[in-house]
């Protein structure tokens, strides 16, 4: 992998482990993509880290349908879709976590690192 590339999601990793909403499952894959990088093992934790992203990251739209559910307010508040539109409406495309917002700048690297 290009060393820039690897930096880049070497720095975003280490915010979604960081992430309070980071769930454990992701966190796991992300810690086994550190301790893989630069090894022959490589290219193996990046395709389960891209399908654990895909699983686990949360588009804007994914958040606005959330937070208009029940439980979404309870969690996001009663006004949390509107944050959510108005995060939207200013060029958000990730849920507005600490966790997908970095993990959503991964996968938006997703072809690149599966060359």
């Amino acid at each position: 992998m290009e060393k820039s590339l690897q930096e880049f999601v070497t720095e975003q990793t280490k915010k979604v482990l960081a992430a309070g909403s980071c769930c454990q499952e992701l966190k796991d894959v992300a810690q086994a993509w550190l301790d893989a990088a630069g090894t022959p093992g490589e290219a193996e934790a990046t395709k389960k880290y891209i399908q654990e992203l895909e699983e686990d990251v949360t588009t804007i739209d994914g958040l606005i349908a959330f937070a208009q559910t029940d439980l979404g307010k309870k969690y996001l508040g009663e006004d949390g879709a509107d944050k959510a539109r108005a995060a939207k409406a200013a060029g958000a495309v990730w849920c507005t976590c600490d966790a997908c917002q970095a993990g959503g700048a991964i996968l938006e690297k997703k072809a690149e690192l599966l060359k």
